[in-house]
């Protein structure tokens, strides 16, 4: 796998920490910092930075805002996906809504694609122990 450092990527990755979305500070704050399986936020993946990363379930959880929606956004969002499931990466994404809405459901809806994915035999599950896959 080709890994080459692109500076300015790293620098963005380091605004939009700082700069989160409130739904992005919601999921993470309130359900991805703590949960028991290590994720990243703005992650540079190939030349793309995803919201957050989960090495050890091989997952991308994007959350969407309305103009992923839009033709333009939607097409972009498709090439990018496709390209980053080629490094067997699998991406699922949330509209920024459910998020507000259905809050409890979205993190039931990771927290069962990260158990997945443990399960597969190609998940690297080294660092987690049996009792957080519960």
């Amino acid at each position: 796998m080709e890994r080459n450092h692109n500076s300015d990527l790293t620098t963005n990755t380091r605004t939009l920490r700082k700069n989160m979305t409130k739904e992005e500070r919601h999921l993470w704050y309130d359900f991805l910092k703590s949960y028991p399986v290590r994720f990243l936020r703005q992650k540079v993946i190939d030349n793309c930075i995803v919201d957050f990363y989960c090495h050890s379930a091989r997952l991308i959880v994007e959350l969407d805002g309305s103009q992923h929606y839009e033709k333009k956004g939607l097409l972009k969002d498709k090439v990018r996906t496709e390209r980053i499931e080629k490094r067997n990466l699998t991406v699922i994404r949330i509209p920024n809504n459910e998020v507000n809405r259905n809050f409890e459901g979205v993190c039931m809806y990771i927290d069962n694609a990260v158990k997945e994915s443990l399960r597969q035999p190609t998940a690297d599950t080294s660092c987690v122990s049996p009792s957080q896959l519960r």
